[in-house]
């Protein structure tokens, strides 16, 4: 999952040398490729942060991460990069291509996650939204039929640029309700979007784009993430019809065991509901914590995908078909983009 087209700004705190306090020897520095933006700055105050005060462990961020990035690096046979952020559909994918590894939950003691977050193969640290969004003044969409009909709602787009977070949408404007919309119907969902390529000024590939194209008026429609314009006053937002995901922070295949040791210090800081609403003031996403609602500001309760409100009129990531038919579907996805 990319969400930035640069690298972002690594952290940039002193090495210092620690003692593991146990007997399995754990690196000074891991290296993380994040989705970026204020997502990427949430991990750094939520967990990175805390863990460096507690133990002198040096976190450094890169961005944008994507399942083809992954695959780079472990072809490569690259052994810098140890944690790597992917959508729950990616991380299927990955484990099935063999490029992350289980992850050893007894050494990370967590304490009490969702069920769905606690994946054999990767940390489920935060709960986004993908959802509509417009420029403020614009004709207001109510559901995705209308977002992806220019005629009736004139404006561009901008689109992600992940088939993933595309193809249900479109599928969804040509009447498919959000409990029908798996298995997908790739054909059709490709066909709507040809229909529709015209209108798209921008395939984005970071998620701070979406906002920053509303706000100079590039753009005056988005699919985008929700924690990047629920608290922009400019933009105007609806979840009916938004996807509900889960992101993991996953171990890259060939980690070596100090760096995963170090890794699984980091885990145990993103179990903790009090570092999870620390993350949660930087962006409106919630982490994996039952307890976590109870920190949480009342009247911002509505900004975030696991809310009653929300969750409600939103569908869920079915992770299981994009690992199934993922490939295949992305090398339709390289052969769409060709034809634009």
């Amino acid at each position: 999952m990319k969400r930035r087209t640069f690298v972002g700004a690594a952290a940039s705190l002193p090495a210092v040398s620690i003692l593991s306090g146990t007997a399995r020897a754990q690196s000074k520095e891991i290296r993380m490729i994040e989705s970026g933006g204020a997502s990427g700055e949430s991990i750094q105050k939520g967990y990175i942060d805390p863990l460096f005060k507690k133990t002198g462990i040096k976190v450094v961020r890169e961005s944008p991460s994507s399942l083809g990035k992954l695959r780079a690096l472990v072809e490569s046979g690259q052994t810098t990069t140890t944690l790597f952020e992917l959508g729950s559909g990616i991380v299927l994918q990955a484990k099935k291509l063999g490029l992350i590894e289980k992850v050893d939950w007894a050494a990370v003691n967590p304490a009490p996650m969702f069920p769905e977050a606690k994946n054999e193969y990767g940390f489920g640290y935060q709960y986004f939204s993908t959802i509509m969004a417009w420029r403020k003044g614009v004709k207001e969409p109510k559901n995705f039929t209308e977002f992806f009909d220019s005629k009736a709602f004139p404006g561009k787009r901008t689109l992600p640029d992940y088939p993933h977070y595309c193809l249900p949408f479109a599928l969804q404007a040509t009447g498919v309700p959000i409990d029908k919309l798996f298995p997908l119907d790739v054909d059709t969902a490709f066909k709507k979007l040809n229909e529709v390529k015209k209108d798209v000024a921008v395939w984005w590939k970071a998620g701070a784009q979406p906002p920053q194209l509303m706000k100079d008026n590039e753009v005056q429609y988005a699919i985008c993430w929700s924690g990047r314009v629920v608290n922009e006053p400019a933009i105007g937002v609806n979840f009916a019809g938004g996807k509900a995901d889960l992101a993991f922070i996953c171990i890259v295949k060939g980690s070596s065991a100090e760096n995963k040791a170090a890794a699984y210090k980091l885990f145990h800081e993103m179990s903790l509901p009090e570092n999870q609403a620390k993350a949660a003031e930087v962006i409106s996403y919630t982490g994996p914590s039952p307890e976590l609602d109870a920190l949480l500001p009342k009247d911002k309760l509505w900004q975030y995908p696991t809310s009653k409100q929300n969750k409600a009129v939103q569908y869920f990531e079915n992770a299981e078909w994009w690992a199934e038919n993922g490939e295949a579907v992305n090398k339709k996805w390289e052969a769409f983009k060709l034809s634009l």
